[in-house]
């Protein structure tokens, strides 16, 4: 049963500024509305209970992709085509540019935005992985007052985050500290394009003489919120990449999960996959893909690609 339009009302401000107002004088009663491709699906549904609409697609303050000397700025509008066709980000965040390129086809490419992908709260979004593993943070503005928060503290629980009823996400910062590392993405799915994942893993590492010196792993599809494994980064940092060393890291990792069964996929595949993705991650830091590369990645085929 398709959703009854007269039931809702959709107010369209100008300016930040306006939308802003009209959130702190309203706190709750407005949710925002950026490029729609997942509550357009549940208002045809007739599924959005929701019936106060804040549209921010026109806000110009939330656009563009800003070089910085010390991290790259993206505004919360930032499609997921803009993504993609960044020459920086394809060069220093090119897992973030992969999660774009498998997010749905070319129109919800084209129409789905970066901050509304981190604000639906999904736990198998395909960019929060990328995110965790890139130590994002997010600025989260109000009529009064701009916070900048990490994302990884960002998510609370499913579909709960750390924003107010009268504030904006209106930006991601991604540092620019990818410089020698090994960039490792991988999104699994019932088929290689427009699926939900059933497991998405991205990690970063740098070694040198052979040990491990920095490491970030985020994982979607297997928790209520998108998971940074602090755990099982902390015991590979220093550490000699070795096959018993892959087995321990795949059971803390197995320990920081939780994975659940549904509809796409059952907990123990989850579970199952996640640490294989793990073990092939550090495997390859072996196998002469080390911090002396600019950056790898892995498609969701299994090829090998340098960027």
């Amino acid at each position: 049963m398709r959703a009854y339009i007269p039931e809702y009302r959709l107010a369209s401000p100008s300016t930040l500024d306006e939308a802003l107002t009209l959130l702190q004088v309203e706190p709750g009663v407005w949710r925002p509305f950026a490029g729609g491709t997942d509550l357009m699906v549940l208002l045809e549904a007739g599924k959005l209970a929701h019936r106060n609409y804040l549209n921010i697609w026109n806000l110009k303050e939330l656009t563009g992709i800003n070089i910085q000397p010390e991290y790259v700025k993206l505004g919360a509008l930032t499609t997921y085509t803009e993504v993609q066709r960044n020459p920086i980000l394809s060069e220093e965040f090119p897992m973030l540019c992969q999660a774009a390129s498998e997010t749905g086809g070319p129109a919800i490419q084209n129409r789905g935005t970066l901050g509304g992908n981190i604000v639906n709260g999904s736990p198998a979004a395909d960019s929060p992985p990328a995110l965790l593993a890139y130590e994002a943070s997010l600025e989260l503005t109000s009529a009064g007052a701009l916070r900048i928060v990490p994302y990884s503290s960002f998510h609370t629980g499913y579909k709960q985050m750390d924003l107010r009823p009268d504030e904006l996400l209106t930006a991601i910062r991604l540092p620019r500290n990818t410089q020698g590392l090994v960039h490792y993405y991988r999104k699994v799915g019932t088929r290689k394009a427009q699926a939900i994942a059933k497991v998405c893993f991205a990690a970063v590492a740098q070694t040198s003489d052979i040990h491990i010196q920095e490491v970030r792993i985020g994982l979607g599809s297997v928790a209520p919120i998108p998971v940074r494994c602090v755990k099982t980064e902390a015991i590979l940092k220093g550490q000699q990449v070795t096959r018993s060393l892959i087995e321990s890291a795949k059971a803390v990792l197995a320990s920081e999960i939780a994975p659940i069964d549904d509809m796409r996929s059952n907990k123990f595949y989850r579970s199952h996959i996640s640490q294989n993705l793990l073990g092939d991650f550090l495997s390859r830091l072996t196998n002469g893909q080390t911090g002396d590369a600019r950056s790898v990645r892995v498609d969701s085929a299994g090829s090998k690609k340098s960027i």
